[in-house]
């Protein structure tokens, strides 16, 4: 039982638009939707930092050690979209392997971390576009970035352009992504290579340091005062990449190409990363003076604090700041655009299977893109980016941490989704018993880890304090925790709340448990997989063939190619009665 050929050109029947997308566009996709200039920009400063205890020089191993379960995890999509390329990833794939309540919750964590971060990006997009128009000799305007009025009315204006950019297709997201990840990418780069240019050629500054080899070693960290809290931090540079896999149903061989573009996508990340991060610590240093890279004043926009020094004062040091400028306001934009595209896609799947109010299914019947899904994305954003800045500006800086939990909530759940998912045909092969059950098992332990340590420390009162040193709590809690876990449990009232609507989902009737069984094709049809749109659901068969009616054929329900010889039965299921798994 093997999973080499996808099923189709159209992995399913929800009306978007099929093929829209190759390898090139998922990657690009799934890049820029981690928005890297703005999550180097914003969070490197944190990484250094650490805990109570500083990593330092250490934070391109931080950088490195957060990449290990990132890979793990997108093994576990790329292993889980070869058996069911479905645009709700999560949503559907934990609710295939371990019922409706675990992946209605794992749908909900993709979208309130989406809806939160989408504040902070707006905020970012609003600020450096006074910054960036402003640096052509407009200081009037570019003192507005300090205006919060200002900057939340442009927050709002790019919430809504990129909005509208999504509804109106696929390929335009797609087109308008290579332009803002290229200039973003090269920016990126040729500010690595200037910093590292100057200490190499002893043309940096005093406290500027040799890169080592060493810096790669984060193991001689305290972990619970170093490494987990800057682990937190660093985990979010990474988020997004899953980006590539919510748009499977759009895009050519959906069942192997989303995979491959999340892989690819996080190993460019982490090439990108660990460069510019090398390239950072090396020129500013790790002290907290000046454009060190401890200086709590540099945390929220270390390249801001670096550049001026970087590139000097003169027209060419004005320019390369404006460009340096526009690097991270393209990212931050960029990302809002796609962090719009898997939330629409997940409610869009959401609502295919009844799991939430069916009109967020409807499609565009010209563009193709999920019409209330999109739209409904970009006005909640909205409230939401309106309701955080009406308390306090102070809070967007909870909203790192907060999502970080929920990251670690969502991912890992895919990995476990993974695992059991894949149960019953893990030792089939070497392969399998590495990437659809070890991989994606470590990434999720990994992850749980990460949100339990997470948990704790951000509900302290004084794990998180603002400009003034004063605690960032919510009922005196840590801010972060506060957020974090209530959005999760935000997400379980309004599942309790449609589940006595109406409970056709929550009852398994329209996304039904399974695993990664043999299933029998309906007489005189071809192969179905068993989707509510399918109309026949299959009949899942013993390995040994001993309840395969006489005539018909077996199909794996991996791949849908036929299976002619039986197998041993597999280990019995402890979910099912005795004489099912016998």
């Amino acid at each position: 039982m093997t999973s080499t050929t996808p099923r189709s050109d159209e992995a399913g029947d929800k009306g978007l638009k099929g093929g829209a997308l190759g390898l090139l566009s998922s990657v690009v996709v799934g890049v820029a939707s981690t928005a890297p200039a703005y999550s180097l920009a914003a969070s490197l400063g944190f990484i250094v930092v650490g805990g109570t205890l500083a990593a330092g020089v250490k934070a391109p191993g931080i950088v490195l050690l957060a990449f290990i379960p990132m890979y793990l995890i997108a093994v576990a999509y790329q292993e889980l979209n070869k058996a069911e390329p479905d645009c709700g990833t999560t949503f559907t794939w934990a609710a295939r392997a371990f019922g409706p309540v675990t992946g209605w919750m794992g749908g909900w964590g993709i979208i309130i971390a989406d809806v939160i971060v989408m504040s902070n990006l707006a905020q970012i997009a609003g600020q450096y576009s006074y910054t960036f128009v402003g640096s052509f000799g407009l200081p009037g305007v570019a003192a507005l970035a300090n205006n919060n009025l200002a900057v939340t009315i442009a927050g709002l204006v790019w919430i809504a352009l990129m909005t509208w950019i999504c509804y109106r297709g696929i390929e335009v997201s797609a087109r308008v992504q290579y332009v803002l990840l290229a200039f973003e990418v090269v920016i990126l780069i040729f500010f690595a290579a200037f910093a590292l240019v100057k200490v190499y050629t002893g043309n940096a500054e005093p406290y500027s340091l040799i890169p080592q080899l060493s810096w790669f070693n984060p193991f001689t960290l305290d972990f619970g005062q170093t490494i987990a809290p800057a682990l937190l931090t660093a985990i979010f540079i990474y988020w997004g990449w899953d980006t590539a896999v919510s748009v499977n149903e759009e895009t050519r061989d959906p069942g192997r190409t989303p995979g491959r573009a999340a892989i690819i996508s996080t190993l460019l990340l982490l090439a990108t990363y660990a460069i510019v991060t090398v390239a950072a610590v090396a020129f500013a240093g790790v002290g907290d003076k000046g454009i060190g890279l401890a200086n709590p004043a540099n945390s929220s926009d270390v390249f801001s604090a670096i550049g001026p020094t970087l590139f000097g004062s003169g027209p060419v040091g004005t320019i390369l700041m404006a460009l340096l400028g526009f690097s991270i306001l393209t990212s931050a934009s960029a990302s809002t655009q796609t962090t719009i595209l898997p939330t629409a896609r997940t409610s869009l799947s959401m609502a295919v299977y009844k799991a939430i109010p069916e009109r967020f299914a409807r499609i565009h019947p010209r563009f193709l893109t999920p019409t209330w899904s999109t739209i409904g994305m970009g006005l909640i954003s909205a409230l939401f980016y309106l309701a955080f800045t009406a308390v306090s500006v102070s809070l967007l800086n909870a909203l790192i941490g907060s999502i970080g939990l929920m990251i670690a909530f969502y991912y890992g759940l895919t990995g476990f989704a993974c695992v059991w998912f894949y149960r019953k045909t893990l030792f089939t092969s070497f392969r399998h018993a590495i990437m659809r059950g070890l991989f994606p098992l470590a990434g999720g332990l990994m992850l749980l880890a990460v949100f339990i340590y997470g948990v704790y420390n951000f509900a302290q009162p004084d794990w998180l304090t603002d400009a003034n040193g004063k605690n960032v709590t919510i009922l005196g809690i840590g801010a972060e925790a506060v957020v974090g876990i209530g959005g999760l449990l935000l997400g379980i009232v309004l599942m309790i709340v449609w589940r006595v609507i109406r409970p056709q989902y929550f009852r398994g009737e329209t996304l039904p448990r399974r695993s990664d069984d043999l299933v029998l094709s309906p007489a005189g049809t071809e192969p179905v997989f068993g989707l509510p749109d399918s109309g026949v659901p299959p009949t899942v068969i013993a390995p040994d063939f001993s309840n395969l009616p006489p005539g018909r054929k077996a199909f794996n329900a991996d791949t849908l190619e036929p299976v002619e010889e039986p197998s041993e039965l597999p280990p019995a299921d402890p979910d099912l009665p005795r004489k099912e798994s016998e």
